[in-house]
């Protein structure tokens, strides 16, 4: 089965920094890009970055100058290092990749990791 199992979240206070982790599994096609997405209570899921073979990587806005994400090809793994985080970005975070993959009709998404940003 495909499975996207992300690690990394917890509580950290504001201006402090936090390391997400992701691992891909169960993929029988290529992946060409993986990335990370995050939903925060009552808002959709929004893309926060992500990085294709070969390229550089992309960032929304709000991540540019304080996210760095990294690819390990071999491993099917993403990371994503965030750093002097404020509280709009405490949410849940989620991995996945391109193509998406599917299941039954429907997109694979993981359970995520809960970041919350609070003194």
């Amino acid at each position: 089965q495909v499975q996207l199992v992300e690690s990394g979240g917890g509580l950290v206070q504001p201006g402090g920094s936090l390391t997400l982790s992701c691992t891909a599994s169960g993929i029988t096609y290529g992946i060409n890009a993986m990335g990370w997405y995050r939903q925060a209570p009552g808002q959709a899921r929004d893309l926060v970055a992500m990085v294709a073979t070969g390229q550089a990587p992309h960032y929304k806005g709000f991540a540019k100058g304080r996210f760095t994400i990294s690819r390990d090809i071999a491993k099917n793994t993403v990371t994503l290092q965030m750093n002097n985080l404020n509280a709009d970005d405490s949410a849940v975070y989620y991995c996945n990749v391109w193509p998406r993959p599917t299941q039954n009709g429907e997109d694979v998404w993981g359970k995520g990791t809960l970041v919350t940003v609070s003194s």
